[in-house]
């Protein structure tokens, strides 16, 4: 594997990248001059197909009956709504999302929802061309992209990295895909992540249309690890068009260093000036520092706590129109892959079946045990460490033990002996109560009520709980540990193991 050489305006070097300067969040970010052209997309508007009805009949055919086999999703058949490709009988190649059978219960207000997205069109989505509403199936179909998505060119290449220019297209494309939605009236978007960003026929990178639609009428917005979901969702399960403007800077985050890396541990990288730790190692020698400062920081603008501090779409596409280096040089290139052929139907080739999750180092006991998913010695370890990571944030003056705190306190001991004599569900109880009342914040709670929720198979609460550890203690191995269990629970083997060797690298930094 090696990287794509390239030709910049300025290139760095390692004892150059020292000097990377970052600017305050909020202060205002002066790019360098824009050049004169701006690439242009590879195909014109008006070969998109108009939106229409399609018969539950013609997709059936065109995905093989639903075949395993011509499955796309990241997940495959674990999915909850999957994904399919498919051909239609004039050779058209279309992606077919397929709801569960409870997700859209109206048929009417899916139709409506469906219509309004369908009314969409621009060279930078994955535009939908259509929907099939029959009986209890609830089908949308989409323009067919067939060159992968910006995970699997991030984070999993097999013969090259996506070069910096590439990296700076695909940000600048996503923000014009955006800018373009909310000039729209249709600002909200979905669990926006690199997933969500895919590789047409000539390789340049298309937004695509399913994130525009929940996935289900009452449905979550966001479905990766809430590591990387707005802080305003923690608190209200809400998405405002500031929350897809954070879900932007998670993106940026991915093409500035290559891999998932949680927003708050890339913040402190950010203000701590060590940005060296958070660029790509692969590239190397082969970016502008003008051009990766400006990216930075508007990463770490996107990323503010409060959402009234984030730029718009406008701002988006304002600051990185003028890092478009090489306009004329085709994606495909840039990507390192041939230009898509339009080819005969072949079969997707199955998924392997996921393995348990696989760390990449040694791990500790309790790291042992969560590779493991064996929720009883987790529950041994949690027991007998006590609350000896919570010594800050349990300290009271004297004027604070007031009666709510000794009941509060006395729920929590509660809790322990429940949790103790593994009476999960009581546990969750008492549990409850000493959060509810805010006064105290205990990481060990969380984490205790995670593994509760785990017990009583409630994956998703337990995932809530493990992130809610890591914002109390941001660099506790057991919150990542317990994240990473959670995160196994609901099938999501890659973040699983990424949480799994986090926790690792935090646990060996500690020792």
């Amino acid at each position: 594997m090696g990287c794509c050489e390239s030709t910049f305006l300025t290139e760095t070097h390692p004892e150059k990248l020292q000097t990377l300067q970052t600017v305050p969040p909020n202060a205002a970010v002066e790019p360098p001059p824009p050049p004169a052209v701006v690439p242009e997309p590879t195909a014109p508007m008006d070969t998109v197909s108009s939106f229409s009805e399609f018969s539950l009949s013609d997709l059936t055919a065109a995905t093989d009956n639903f075949s395993p086999n011509f499955i796309v999703s990241e997940s495959g058949e674990k999915a909850p709504n999957i994904v399919y490709k498919g051909r239609l009988q004039n050779q058209k190649w279309i992606a077919v999302k397929k709801f569960t059978k409870v997700a859209w219960p109206d048929a009417k207000q899916f139709v409506e929802e469906a219509s309004g997205v369908g009314k969409l069109r621009h060279p930078r989505f994955a535009n939908l061309i259509g929907y099939c509403c029959d009986g209890d199936e609830r089908l949308l179909v989409a323009e067919y992209m067939p060159n992968d998505t910006l995970a699997k060119h991030l984070f999993h290449w097999e013969n090259q990295t996506i070069e910096w220019a590439m990296r700076l297209r695909v940000a600048f494309y996503i923000a014009e895909a955006l800018e373009y939605c909310t000039t729209k009236g249709r600002a909200l978007y979905h669990d926006l992540n690199a997933y969500r960003v895919l590789f047409d026929e000539g390789g340049d990178p298309r937004l695509s249309c399913f994130g525009l639609m929940k996935n289900s009428r009452d449905g979550k917005s966001y479905s990766t690890n809430l590591a990387y979901t707005p802080p305003e969702y923690l608190k209200n399960g809400r998405v405002t068009p500031e929350s897809v403007i954070y879900s932007f800077g998670t993106v940026l985050l991915d093409l500035l260093s290559g891999k998932h890396i949680p927003p708050s541990h890339a913040l402190d990288m950010i203000q701590g000036k060590n940005i060296i730790l958070l660029m790509d190692s692969h590239l190397e020698g082969k970016f502008s520092t003008e051009d990766a400062t400006v990216v930075v920081n508007l990463a770490s603008q996107c990323l503010q706590y409060e959402p009234r501090d984030r730029p718009n779409t406008e701002d988006l596409v304002s600051t990185l129109a003028p890092l478009q280096t090489k306009p004329d040089v085709p994606s495909h290139v840039m990507l390192g892959i041939k230009k898509y052929e339009d080819a005969p139907m072949a079969p997707t080739t199955p998924a392997a079946p996921v393995a348990p999750i696989t760390p990449q180092r040694p791990l500790s006991p309790m790291g042992e045990a969560c590779s493991r998913m064996d929720l009883t010695a987790i529950h041994q370890i949690l027991v007998m460490a006590h609350y000896r990571d919570d010594e800050v944030t349990n300290e009271l003056s004297f004027q604070e033990w007031t009666q709510q705190i000794r009941d509060m306190l006395e729920a929590r001991k509660r809790g322990d002996f429940a949790f103790r004599d593994k009476n999960f569900k009581g546990a969750i109880d008492c549990y409850s109560q000493f959060i509810n009342v805010g006064t105290m914040v205990s990481p060990t709670v969380f984490a205790r009520r995670s593994l509760c929720y785990l017990l009583c198979d409630q994956p998703d609460a337990a995932l809530r709980d493990a992130m809610q550890a890591q914002c109390v203690h941001p660099d506790w191995p057991t919150a990542f540990y317990m994240q990473s269990v959670a995160l196994a629970k609901l099938d999501m083997q890659e973040d699983a193991v990424d949480m799994l060797n986090e926790a690792a690298t935090l646990e060996e930094r500690s020792q």
